[in-house]
């Protein structure tokens, strides 16, 4: 019998990160049936899956996935694997893409869940920069696919799973060859233009800082125990919110890319319907039970804000769009943990891109070269 394609075979994965989303990702994976590895840098959490010999998936997913591997060791994680799923905090990414440099082959294929913004971008600078002189494809989520908590170690409870979650890589045409494989696993990736409109149709970054600097006194006063969003989302607030992701699709439109707002991504993600951006936030069934940050020392600040609202400030200020609203919220954030979020968030500067024309950036997201 002749050898099998590697088109018709079902890829081998391997999961980076194993926070809540990546013992969700890989746990789910196991469950439907796919060779899974799982990496975590800490072993505390790779012991604990190892002595579990697996993960327990509750919620949206009833099972038990039983892995190929749990590491600490990114190379053998790596090894063999066909689609490699980076799913730890996007202010790890640059770190992340560093260690897998040496290892990681060109014929496999990065995903970033979510890549927030210009993370792909990121990724792949980042690993050129560590000697990799034939990087692997490195596409990125507009969002995470899961709403997903963590239960304990070696559990993870998936509240819904998202209908639709555009995809992108670098360079665009490459978008169809990591959507062949991975969609055997997820067929609910859909491929977006390119980077750019997955970078910037990034709705956690208008909903996660906003609603956790907007309800600062309510989280620290009760620890987070109130419904982030139905409770957190009031007629006022999701007007600062819609003045947010006004300036959002600015910047799309400023780098010729069409982006959804809000509410309609709530349509498209978990088909929430809602004449305003507050009915859509409250008729979203994935919402009830999420509960705010216990902290604001929380990622949803010390992620979201230099990973996905720096670098939207920073592009707005390059190419002459207002960012009052994005702006506020970066100074809030910095003040309240009484840092400077532009001195390690992802700034155009950072990222390659200062200085560049509309033309030079929308050449990398299409072409992977600045033109």
């Amino acid at each position: 019998m002749a050898p099998t394609k590697r088109r018709d075979r079902r890829p081998v994965f391997a999961v980076l990160g194993a926070g809540h989303g990546g013992l969700a990702m890989a746990g789910h994976l196991a469950v439907m049936g796919f060779r899974t590895r799982l990496w975590n840098r800490t072993r505390e959490r790779v012991d604990n899956v190892l002595d579990r010999g697996g993960i327990d998936v509750e919620g949206e997913v009833e099972g038990f996935g039983e892995l190929e591997l749990a590491t600490d060791r990114v190379e053998d994680a790596l090894d063999g694997a066909d689609l490699v799923m980076v799913v730890v905090p996007s202010s790890g990414h640059r770190d992340l893409a560093q260690l897998v440099a040496p290892h990681v082959e060109p014929h496999q294929m990065v995903v970033l869940h979510p890549g927030r913004t210009f993370g792909a971008i990121e990724f792949t600078q980042a690993m050129r920069e560590a000697g990799a002189k034939r990087p692997p494809v490195v596409s990125e989520a507009q969002t995470f696919i899961y709403v997903s908590r963590h239960a304990e170690f070696a559990r993870a409870r998936i509240l819904q799973i998202k209908n639709s979650v555009p995809l992108a890589a670098i360079p665009a045409h490459r978008t169809p060859d990591v959507l062949r494989d991975l969609r055997k696993a997820f067929p609910q990736f859909v491929a977006a233009s390119n980077v750019l409109e997955t970078s910037l149709d990034n709705i956690g970054a208008i909903f996660h800082p906003s609603l956790t600097m907007l309800n600062a006194a309510r989280i620290e006063s009760t620890h987070g125990d109130f419904e982030y969003y139905l409770e957190g989302v009031s007629p006022s607030t999701a007007k600062i919110l819609e003045a947010a992701d006004e300036e959002r699709v600015a910047l799309g439109t400023a780098l010729g890319v069409h982006l959804h707002t809000a509410r309609e991504w709530l349509y498209l993600a978990y088909g929430s319907p809602g004449r305003t951006l507050y009915d859509a936030i409250q008729a979203t069934p994935g919402y009830k039970g999420v509960r705010a940050p216990a902290t604001l020392t929380h990622r949803y600040i010390l992620e979201d804000v230099p990973m996905s609202l720096v670098p939207m400030v920073s592009a707005g200020m390059q190419l002459g769009v207002k960012t009052p609203t994005l702006s506020a919220l970066i100074t809030l954030a910095s003040t309240v943990h009484g840092t400077d979020f532009w001195a390690n968030g992802r700034t155009m500067k950072r990222v390659g891109l200062s200085g560049k024309s509309v033309e030079q950036i929308r050449m990398l997201a299409l072409k992977g070269v600045l033109g």
